[in-house]
């Protein structure tokens, strides 16, 4: 089965989740074109608008740290750079715009966002060059195409899911939206993919607890995976909305929307809940690392990487990684621990310094007021930048 793969060859998750893929092995499904997903509607869902192209009068999507972005990766003319996640082509324009002559490799693992690149391809003939494919699928990707590795001089990753696929309802992503439950990121790639609607309608209580615990830092999970497990016994739960409502009734009514986000405006209780099972479908945080692993790869002595990520387990990871610290065996879902030593450097100096990357600035970068304001969605944003020495 797709879903995964990677787990076997990378203990980072083995450690925490044992439980749920025991658990999910078990069930011994068939889940051949993500069999509840395809029930999850009125009718069969139409995938032949992913590939479409998407109106210019109103941008899919307003860029993270724009100006941040393009100082830290200090882009020259004639340079080649890296989009890790090209999504609505924010960043990859204002690159373009700016610097002459640069070329951009614009990837990512959504095919509406690389239908996307390829218009932006045209506009700007050969400048920008499509790479449909996870950050997994990287090095085979850039090999493909012979550029070979420590031949990039700046890399952009942008983590998490876009606002694009936020703003689709028939993808899946957004509790304020209904539609399929399916949360794929990938689209209908991979057929044999489980979508979210299959995790939620198989998965034991238990198994479901772990996902909202680990990939949501969800204090009720235990309270939500026994919801979702009795509504389940009635009607399967297809549909986002479903989802949030079932969330919803395992709380009393005055606390739906008491939890605060970082602009202390009210969130809904099942906003993690989403957000958790985003991640274990798509295995963000393995794909997260291994994108790590694979800029390093491809960056060419002083080149830059800048990251931007949207929530603790994803800056925790990056940070870790940047620090130089082995993530093999590291537990990255919960701080670290007091008194349990320094985690092994697998690049560490002899004065302390790591062997792959220099920091830009050694602080975390958040944006700016004004920018959370014209960009609420980037409110929880942080930006890392370093250089690879």
């Amino acid at each position: 089965m797709v879903f995964h793969m990677s787990l076997r060859s990378n203990p980072m998750l083995r450690k925490t989740h044992l439980a749920v893929w025991r658990t999910w092995r078990s069930c011994k499904l068939s889940l051949h074109s993500s069999t509840v997903c395809a029930s999850s509607g009125p009718g069969p869902v139409d995938r032949s608008e992913e590939l479409s192209p998407v109106s210019a009068e109103k941008p899919p999507h307003t860029p993270v740290m724009l100006k941040e972005v393009l100082h830290y990766l200090d882009i020259q003319p004639g340079q080649v750079v890296l989009d890790m996640t090209f999504g609505g082509g924010g960043h990859t324009k204002a690159i373009l715009n700016m610097v002459p002559e640069v070329t951009v490799l614009a990837l990512d693992r959504d095919p509406t966002a690389i239908s996307l690149a390829q218009q932006l391809a045209k506009e700007y003939s050969g400048r920008v060059k499509p790479l449909l494919g996870q950050f997994s699928e990287l090095e085979a990707l850039l090999s493909n195409m012979n550029i070979k590795p420590g031949s990039i001089d700046a890399v952009l990753l942008d983590a998490g899911c876009s606002s694009m696929q936020m703003d689709q309802a028939e993808r899946g992503f957004s509790l304020s939206k209904d539609g399929p439950l399916d949360m794929r990121m990938d689209g209908g790639r991979y057929p044999d993919m489980p979508c979210a609607a299959d995790v939620v309608n198989t998965l034991d209580q238990q198994a479901l607890a772990s996902i909202l615990t680990a990939y949501g830092e969800e204090r009720q999970a235990r309270k939500i995976a026994s919801a979702i497990v009795e509504a389940r016994r009635v009607n399967p739960i297809t549909r986002t909305q479903q989802l949030a409502s079932v969330v919803a009734g395992s709380f009393p009514a005055a606390v739906l929307y008491a939890r605060k986000d970082r602009l202390q405006r009210s969130a809904h209780v099942a906003t993690k809940t989403f957000q958790a099972l985003r991640i274990f479908v798509n295995d963000e945080l393995n794909e997260l690392h291994a994108g790590l692993r694979a800029a390093r790869s491809v960056l060419t002595p002083g080149g830059r990487l800048c990251v931007i990520t949207f929530h603790s387990l994803e800056d925790r990871l990056v940070k870790r990684f940047l620090q130089g610290e082995d993530l093999s065996n590291l537990d990255h879902f919960s701080p670290r621990k007091q008194g349990t030593g320094k985690q092994k450097l697998v690049g560490e100096k002899r004065d302390g310094e790591n062997v792959y990357w220099l920091p830009l600035r050694r602080k975390v970068i958040t944006p700016e007021r004004d920018d959370v304001k014209e960009n609420p969605r980037g409110r929880s944003s942080k930006l890392r930048a370093v250089v690879r020495r």
